[in-house]
């Protein structure tokens, strides 16, 4: 789990979904389950 401050790259990747979860804002991708990170 990366901590980025933006996360618009990753959220192109194909697969990949934003979620907000407690306040702060993740992008999990099935495709690629390494494909993680966390904003904020």
């Amino acid at each position: 789990m990366k901590v980025r401050n933006s996360l618009r790259a990753l959220k192109n990747k194909p697969g990949s979904q934003v979620v907000r979860r407690r306040g702060r804002t993740y992008v999990i991708n099935k495709k690629n389950p390494r494909l993680k990170a966390r904003q904020g």
